[in-house]
């Protein structure tokens, strides 16, 4: 069971995560804001206390593998990655810039932590499928997670490495889906309007759950329960908002690419520690 001070800290790191986010691209003055900040929550519970890591030691041959198949939400992860300790965290000023270690989109050749690169939509899936049934085969029980976007649903290759993962009962493989609502171009409904995520993949095979994706004890506890299931591969529904916690960029229609500033990234730094101290920040008992 999660303790309440381990959910307290991890609600602090998701806002720290989102903090750190926005300035790293307020600095570079563009980036993929809305669906970075919309994964914080699971990325605080995954580097908060959910993920078997070493900083230290990145290729740590027993860790936990964590594939983001969004790859574009690269410095959402890069921000968790800072905070955990895997780079320093002056790196973040260098996001989307010339030269840079973190690139806008995730490259596990340039950035400590980074397990797959990823940017081409729907790849990452197989890459998770391939890494865990690789570590089963190597008799380890590392556990493989991904976060596919749910605008990335629409890639046919996500749904055959689904089928790969469940003919090959590979329940050490976890999946989240960052349901925000919004892609590329616009509301789910308009450009490709889905099924109920949940239903199509327990129709491929997976233990599948939707939670609410800024409730870190939620995600948290639906990721223990995962566990518990044998011989099916696991998806997590993120039930959450594009932009959520960077005010700005929740209110804007259009979040999934933004240009903003130094000076708009800590108004919203301030107005998340605001909501820290007042109770009102994001959490599973409250939508602002």
């Amino acid at each position: 069971m999660i303790q309440d001070r381990q959910v307290e800290q991890m609600q602090r790191l998701s806002a720290d995560i989102r903090k750190e986010t926005v300035r790293a691209i307020g600095a570079a003055g563009f980036g993929h804001i809305g669906g970075s900040v919309s994964i914080a929550d699971v990325l605080a519970v995954l580097y908060g206390g959910l993920m078997k890591i070493d900083p230290k030691n990145p290729k740590w041959e027993d860790r936990d593998w964590l594939v983001m198949s969004k790859g574009h939400c690269g410095p959402g992860l890069y921000a968790a990655l800072a905070l955990a300790g895997y780079f320093p965290m002056e790196w973040l000023k260098t996001v989307n810039k010339p030269g840079t270690n973190l690139p806008s989109h995730a490259d596990a050749q340039k950035t400590p932590g980074v397990d797959m690169t990823t940017g081409s939509l729907g790849q990452g899936m197989s890459s998770a499928v391939g890494i865990a049934l690789g570590n089963r085969i190597q008799k380890r029980e590392s556990y493989t997670y991904c976060i596919i976007g749910d605008g990335e649903l629409n890639e046919g290759e996500v749904w055959e490495g689904c089928e790969a993962a469940a003919h090959q009962n590979l329940d050490h493989l976890i999946v989240f889906v960052d349901w925000n609502k919004k892609q590329l171009d616009g509301k789910l409904e308009d450009i490709c309007k889905p099924l109920s995520i949940e239903q199509k993949f327990t129709a491929f095979g997976f233990d599948a759950r939707t939670v609410c994706g800024y409730d870190v004890a939620e995600i948290y506890k639906a990721a223990e329960a995962a566990k518990t299931v044998s011989g099916k591969p696991h998806v997590i529904i993120l039930d959450t908002i594009k932009g959520l916690g960077i005010k700005f960029a929740e209110e804007q229609a259009f979040n999934h690419y933004m240009t903003f500033d130094s000076e708009a990234a800590e108004a919203a730094c301030a107005e998340i520690d605001k909501r820290l101290a007042d109770g009102t920040y994001p959490r599973g008992d409250f939508r602002w």
